[in-house]
């Protein structure tokens, strides 16, 4: 009975998430965190006689202020010209910054090879944004060749710094056995390190996992303990998968997996993101 409800659920996934694994988006590009390692003037003018004085440091922060109006009216350009002279000086934060000005066409022409390029710069300085940045290029072949091998290289570059949707891609390529060999189980072991930080699509595929039984023991109670948490973070198709494994359980089954996920949270309240 089971061999059937797994292909059924195997049919239900590709007819609703597709029969793979999608990487995380390039809009879902994450922000570098704020620069504030050094005391800095709270005046803009002196942050911007620091500037133009060579801080490389102070040009990203103010690059960011203008990129993102922070005390200054919004101003691309500005930020651009922020950034670049910033990321010539070799600035990882600002090399990324700049690549994500170029890909999105902000304060610039669009220019798919030039955000690949300062995506490569930042990556290469271990810069974790850049390594995810410059992996998701490779696999969707965007300002680069197509290359799956390449893009799993960098996912595990930002994964291995508990980069989560590092994390989430590089166990879809291991569920796809792309750029890797096929390995079920080392996809649930990225799917998990992702899902742990409230990533919802890895919530989503690990609950797939457990319905379909692989790369872990097959067991519905877990599946739909973690597509339940995978819904309440607003993962869209989550709720599709969830209510199809509830078709295969009794109400009794149903609540005690829905104790469980309440239980997961209670031990690790980074499972539901704010």
């Amino acid at each position: 009975m089971k061999t059937v409800l797994t292909t059924l659920l195997a049919i239900c996934v590709c007819l609703v998430i597709g029969c793979g694994h999608e990487p995380a988006a390039v809009e879902t590009r994450n922000d570098p965190p704020e620069l504030a390692e050094k005391p800095l003037p709270k005046d803009f003018e002196s942050l911007k006689a620091l500037a133009e004085e060579g801080d490389a440091e102070v040009q990203t922060i103010l690059g960011m202020a203008y990129h993102k109006g922070t005390g200054v009216p919004k101003n691309f350009k500005e930020a651009v010209k922020w950034y670049r002279k910033a990321a010539e000086q070799g600035d990882a934060y600002a090399q990324f910054n700049l690549g994500g000005m170029y890909d999105d066409g902000k304060g610039v022409l669009e220019d798919e090879k030039e955000a690949a390029k300062w995506f490569r710069k930042a990556a290469e300085q271990g810069l974790a944004d850049g390594q995810w940045s410059l992996g998701l290029f490779y696999y969707v072949g965007q300002g680069v060749e197509k290359d799956f091998k390449e893009a799993a290289k960098w996912y595990r570059k930002a994964a291995e710094q508990g980069y989560a949707d590092a994390q989430f891609n590089l166990g879809g390529m291991y569920d796809n056995g792309e750029g890797v060999l096929k390995d079920f189980k080392k996809a649930v072991k990225w799917y998990q390190k992702a899902a742990d930080q409230g990533h919802a699509s890895a919530q989503n595929a690990l609950g797939v996992a457990y319905g379909m039984g692989e790369g872990v023991e097959q067991n519905y109670a877990t599946a739909y303990a973690w597509v339940n948490i995978a819904a309440a973070n607003g993962h869209e198709k989550a709720k599709s998968i969830k209510n199809f494994i509830a078709k295969d359980m009794t109400a009794e089954q149903i609540a005690k997996a829905q104790a469980l996920s309440k239980e997961m949270i209670k031990k690790n309240p980074k499972l539901l993101k704010d």
